[in-house]
């Protein structure tokens, strides 16, 4: 299931997002895309992705409606706070990318250590 949790991951943050996105979801972001949408709708957007992606792996792999709408929520609101802070250069990408694997691992940790109980 992480191996899951981190390629949806890589999908979502390298593979489908675009450089319009990239740029664009954050607040100091300038263009003629940037001026056009605001960049939270940007960011809103891409952290929904996100979102998606981990509540697409649990309800695959569990199919228990509750859990995977919790994840998924947790996943948007840790996604929007994390890039929020990156693109504040509050830290760098690095620090970016290992905030988001620790989510991963979080979100894994609670069911594979019995915290939270699939039901199916």
């Amino acid at each position: 299931m992480l191996f899951f949790l981190l390629a949806g991951h890589a999908l979502m943050d390298y593979a489908l997002q675009s450089d319009a996105m990239a740029t664009c979801k954050c607040r100091r972001a300038d263009g003629p895309v940037a001026r056009a949408v605001p960049w939270y709708y940007w960011l809103t957007a891409h952290a929904l992705l996100h979102g998606a992606a981990v509540g697409a792996v649990l309800q695959w792999g569990y199919g228990d409606w509750n859990l995977t709408v919790g994840f998924a929520v947790a996943e948007t609101a840790a996604h929007w706070l994390i890039d929020l802070g990156k693109c504040e250069r509050l830290y760098t990408i690095h620090v970016d990318q290992a905030l988001h694997v620790l989510c991963k691992l979080g979100w894994w940790g609670l069911i594979a250590g019995g915290i939270v109980t699939p039901g199916v």
